[in-house]
């Protein structure tokens, strides 16, 4: 099999077309195609090739670049000087000079490389045309259909491109099957040694943030908006909302009337992750009463050196405060960005009690030792006073 240059010049326009890709990237890609041919058949691995074509004719020209020497060693690579001077009158030894070859046909095993580099090229420069489209969706929901489940792995068709979900992007408890529809965010475009990469998430707060964007029309005028977003995917969500316009309940807005904001959410999410919407506050000590709502709290103390805060509680709310695994908590200190310590206030009661039988224990102890030191004085003196009248007497007895 030979490569007919004429037809694969008429060729490039139409593989243009096909493929949505500019007539000079592919003609670029087919030039490459020919100078891997050229040296398969004429030249070395190693040879540095430049080929073009006229799309018009189907000429093809090769332009082969050696090194100007004295000694030629390698044929391939290497020209002499007077040779190289006869090309170009100004080369030096040390310089490069290129040499032109006409190519009128090449043979079936370098037509079957350029073929074959032909298809990978165009392969590779559609993704890169692909991508480059996706660049600007970064960020933003996209409709997919699970194509097919890989392990830990879930690749998704997004029409022009495919996705793939890591595990770590995926809604916890939730399963995935060929043919199913999907709401994903495009979360990155990375490029890696095997090409762009499409990543998408439905584990992620931003996830969350766009479903509410989508059903929240008021966040489009930025009368309201979401501030924080702490999220555990397939289990528990808080988001932390805020308005701009006085009179406007927050939470009202992003709930709706009846709950149907957040219930088309959560139909997307799966009913099983629970969402609680929470008032923003600029202060913090409010701001966290309110993120650990439904909690009621008796007081806050925090501590801005180490971002922590201590939240003392009744006996019967420190479940509630904590939540189940300690989710309420965690998550409450996700949001906030406070590492926040749940205190049992009957045992704060209980420690002030004990400090204060200590402190009146310790001030009986002093009053008895400060009782019992005046009285030493005296005990001396008496008895000095017997030893003197002891005296007296034995002397009037003499």
């Amino acid at each position: 099999m030979e490569l007919d240059m004429k037809s694969l010049a008429l060729a490039v326009k139409t593989i243009a077309e096909e493929k949505n890709l500019p007539e000079d990237t592919v003609q670029q890609i087919v030039e490459q195609a020919l100078a891997a041919a050229y040296r398969r058949d004429y030249g070395d691995r190693e040879q540095e090739v430049r080929v073009t074509m006229n799309l018009h004719n189907g000429d093809v020209d090769a332009y082969v670049t050696k090194e100007v020497v004295e000694s030629v060693n390698d044929q391939n690579s290497e020209i002499e000087l007077s040779k190289a001077q006869a090309i170009r009158k100004n080369a030096k030894l040390g310089e490069t000079v290129e040499i032109h070859q006409s190519i009128d046909k090449f043979g079936r095993v370098a037509a079957q490389t350029a073929k074959q580099v032909i298809i990978q090229r165009l392969r590779e420069a559609e993704r890169e045309i692909v991508m480059a489209e996706y660049d600007d969706k970064i960020g933003t929901v996209l409709n997919g259909l699970v194509s097919r489940v890989e392990g830990l792995i879930v690749r998704v068709d997004l029409g022009k491109a495919q996705g793939i979900m890591p595990k770590g992007e995926q809604i916890q408890g939730e399963r995935y099957y060929p043919g199913q529809r999907l709401k994903v965010l495009l979360k990155d475009v990375e490029r890696g040694y095997r090409g762009p990469q499409l990543v998408v998430s439905r584990g992620s707060a931003d996830f969350i943030e766009h479903l509410f964007r989508n059903e929240v029309p008021e966040m489009e005028n930025n009368s309201v908006e979401i501030k924080n977003i702490a999220r555990e995917a397939g289990v528990r969500s808080k988001i932390a909302v805020a308005s701009s316009v006085p009179g406007v309940d927050p939470v009202g807005t992003f709930v709706g009337g009846h709950g149907t904001r957040v219930n088309a959410v959560m139909s997307e999410v799966g009913e099983q992750e629970k969402i609680d919407i929470v008032v923003f506050d600029e202060d913090i000590k409010k701001y966290i009463i309110n993120a650990l709502s439904p909690t009621k709290i008796n007081k806050v103390e925090i501590f801005e050196d180490n971002k922590k805060a201590a939240v003392s509680v009744d006996e019967d709310q420190l479940s509630i405060a904590i939540g189940k695994s300690g989710q309420n908590v965690r998550l409450a200190s996700k949001l906030t960005g406070y590492d926040i310590d749940i205190v049992n206030q009957e045992d704060n009661k209980q420690s002030s009690s004990d400090d204060k039988s200590d402190n009146k224990d310790a001030e009986n102890e002093s009053k008895i030792k400060t009782t019992k030191t005046p009285k030493e004085p005296k005990l001396k003196r008496k008895e000095q006073l017997e030893s003197s009248l002891l005296d007296a007497i034995e002397q009037h007895g003499d």
